[in-house]
């Protein structure tokens, strides 16, 4: 999650983009997402005849990640509609109805 598009537009004075804040409410809600799926994924055991040993534990935090951004992505949990909104009236950036709607 990078704050450096948001943090360069409040330094300089201006409303940080539409798309912006959207890009970062969605890493939020990735990183939310992937911290509640991580205890899901301790406790499998990694050893017998299918099991990817040593490997699979050291590519499983990847795999949690990609799986909490296709879900961030997707519909998610509303979290990131929700640190949307507060992002957007904290920076008075306009609002778009609709997350699919082009920026200016």
């Amino acid at each position: 999650m990078s704050l450096a598009p948001i943090a360069a537009a409040a330094a300089a004075g201006r409303t940080p983009s539409p798309a912006a804040l959207r890009r970062t409410a969605q890493d939020f809600e990735a990183q939310a997402l992937g911290a509640l799926l991580q205890p899901m994924f301790q406790g499998l055991d990694t050893k017998g005849p299918f099991g990817g040993g040593a490997a699979e534990g050291q590519w499983r935090p990847l795999l949690v990640d990609a799986i909490a951004r296709d879900l961030a992505r997707g519909s998610g949990l509303g979290i990131g509609d929700t640190v949307l909104r507060e992002m957007t009236r904290l920076a008075g950036a306009p609002t778009h109805p609709n997350p699919e709607t082009p920026t200016p």
